[in-house]
């Protein structure tokens, strides 16, 4: 069986890494850093987009979520014949649009970093055809959770799990910057020490760790508000916290980002 993987970045490649059987990928346009990526990942350059179409019996779509559907439709309109899988950070009932371009669809999602070791990394799957794409990372770095229900369960897990951890990132940054921005962070530490802890290094942690990735976070808490308010729950905490990542988008891939610049991004103006 032979598996296209779409815009391979650091947890694509290392999904067509653990993945079994010829993996391939279109090459064409892409910049000299993805090339070595995928080249390191050991996929296959099929040069063109409609060579993938028609060489791959699957597609994984790896991309940031706003350019899901846009991806999704590239696909569509090459009246791809095989198994879809979107794997994107999307919301359940864009996840169920995207099914509806594509004969046969997966719906999918990734909970953990990039797969380098056992015990990390997590795909869910929902869909008919789960049980046959969960076989392509059998006894790999990838461990697949197959989640009961129809298409949309996977991307719900992966939104309700990325509200929880992405979202309360974000909300201690923006209480750090408003102590700052007020003059009492010396006091709001404190406080944290005799009472909680363990706050001040989960928000120094959240600056160091999310910055560089912060222009990818602000789609997924667009999801989760949108999950949200399709049930008529507020979706005012997605919204807030990719606010927060917005803000911080100008860190994009700059490593060891300091809490001082983060904290500054999040109070100017923008």
């Amino acid at each position: 069986m032979a598996t296209g993987f779409l815009h391979p970045g650091a947890m694509g490649a290392s999904l067509a890494a653990a993945c079994s059987g010829e993996r391939l990928w279109s090459g064409d346009g892409r910049s000299p850093v993805t090339r070595d990526r995928a080249e390191a990942a050991g996929l296959i350059d099929v040069g063109s987009l409609d060579a993938l179409v028609r060489r791959s019996d699957v597609i994984v779509s790896v991309c940031p979520p706003a350019s899901a559907v846009t991806v999704a439709d590239s696909v569509a309109a090459l009246e791809f014949g095989g198994i879809y899988v979107d794997v994107n950070a999307i919301s359940p009932a864009t996840a169920r649009a995207i099914g509806e371009r594509f004969a046969r669809f997966v719906d999918g999602g990734v909970v953990g970093p990039p797969a380098k070791a056992r015990g990390t990394t997590r795909l869910y799957l929902s869909g008919a055809d789960s049980p046959q794409i969960a076989e392509l990372w059998t006894n790999s770095a990838v461990e697949t959770r197959l989640v009961d229900g129809d298409v949309g369960a996977a991307s719900a897990v992966k939104v309700c799990f990325a509200a929880w951890t992405k979202g309360t990132a974000a909300l201690l940054l923006a209480i750090r910057a408003l102590a700052r921005a007020e003059g009492v962070e010396p006091a709001l530490l404190a406080e944290w020490a005799t009472s909680l802890p363990e706050l001040a290094g989960q928000s120094e942690r959240a600056a160091a760790n999310n910055a560089a990735k912060a222009w990818r976070f602000a789609g997924e808490l667009d999801a989760s508000a949108a999950s949200c308010t399709a049930h008529d729950l507020p979706g005012g905490f997605g919204r807030a916290a990719s606010t927060i990542y917005e803000r911080l988008a100008r860190f994009r891939d700059m490593p060891d980002v300091p809490l001082d610049a983060v904290l500054a991004a999040l109070t100017a103006s923008p």
